[in-house]
């Protein structure tokens, strides 16, 4: 059997980000689960020179990634009530790629809201992407409590909330999957 590709995304690319320690460990809780794949996309590594979804605005590797996708995991930390723009310019590069699959989100905030605005402001931009949401997320409040230094998880509540989000995520992605494979759209015709 093939396994489901998940992409885990962190939203920003700031150099002191705190929510790269949130996303490794989604990562690696992904990685422990059998019939997926997990692969951690971080905006700073893909060339993304303009807004917009044009052609010349695309990088190869991501528009790669997001194709082969099954479903993905969103981490964003919350800037200001809203997500970073850097996360935005990722998703609007690649439309056609997310019709007709999940996402999850996983909140970041040095607040004790956790990210939830941010999720908030995202579940309609991703919705107009055709993409589903999750009705699991993962708050990370207080992220600078949560982990240490070197980015060991302090809290290991934390796990149970992030199986519980893949969980439903894996559900979603292998019912997604196969309408895509068995059912036409005008965005899709069947394999």
């Amino acid at each position: 059997m093939t396994k489901l590709k998940i992409l885990v995304i962190e939203g920003t690319a700031r150099p002191k980000r705190r929510s790269i320690h949130a996303a490794k460990l989604i990562e690696k809780i992904g990685k422990d689960i059998e019939g997926i794949e997990i692969t951690l996309v971080c905006p700073e590594d893909f060339n993304l020179p303009f807004d917009g979804n044009d052609d010349e605005n695309k990088d190869p590797k991501y528009t790669k990634l997001t194709a082969d996708a099954d479903a993905f995991f969103i981490v964003t930390p919350e800037y200001n009530h809203g997500y970073p723009g850097t996360l935005k310019r990722l998703l609007d590069s690649e439309l056609k790629n997310y019709i007709h699959k999940p996402v999850a989100f996983a909140g970041v905030s040095d607040g004790l809201w956790g990210g939830v605005r941010a999720i908030e402001g995202l579940v309609d931009c991703v919705r107009e992407m055709g993409m589903v949401a999750t009705f699991t997320d993962v708050q990370f409040p207080r992220i600078q409590d949560l982990f240490d230094e070197k980015g060991n998880l302090l809290d290991e509540k934390y796990i149970k909330r992030i199986e519980r989000t893949y969980t439903e995520l894996i559900w979603m992605a292998k019912a997604l999957k196969h309408g895509r494979e068995n059912f036409e759209s005008k965005y899709h015709e069947p394999k």
